[in-house]
């Protein structure tokens, strides 16, 4: 009998997919949050002295992604469409993978376009990794496990 040790998937391997086409690998992902907002409400005939809870809309957190500077210049030209007045939207796919590189777990949002995009901090004295931020818009977003 062999002993198998289950370890937990580390979270630093995130691949990056703009309408189903590979953008790049990055180091650092928030925003994966989906939340039913509270709508209370209270008849006016009702006899308990509480409102009713009901679920609302959803609302849906911007996407943050850094990651280290790469020569693919993709989410730069994105952000000139939507700055330019184009109406840009796509999906896109983020995706953790373990260690062997396999898919666990995939993150789809829809409709989304980027609504502020940071270029990296240069020090020339500094000796960290160039990293840049790009926020991204959505309307929703769904969790798959590979």
């Amino acid at each position: 009998m062999t002993d198998r040790r289950n370890d937990p998937i580390r979270s630093f391997n995130f691949e990056l997919e703009i309408d189903d086409i590979p953008r790049g690998a990055f180091s650092d992902v928030t925003g994966l949050v989906s939340e039913v907002q509270v709508a209370e409400y209270r008849d006016g005939n009702d006899r308990q002295l509480h409102t009713r809870r009901l679920a609302g809309l959803v609302k849906a957190s911007n996407l943050t992604l850094k990651r280290g500077v790469t020569p693919d210049d993709s989410l730069w030209q994105w952000y000139l469409n939507i700055l330019n007045g184009v109406a840009d939207r796509r999906n896109v796919t983020i995706t953790l993978l373990d260690e062997a590189r396999t898919p666990k777990i995939r993150w789809h949002a829809e409709q989304c376009w980027i609504c502020k995009i940071e270029g990296p901090a240069l020090k020339a004295a500094g000796n960290e990794v160039a990293m840049e931020s790009v926020e991204i818009v959505h309307e929703g977003i769904v969790m798959e496990l590979a």
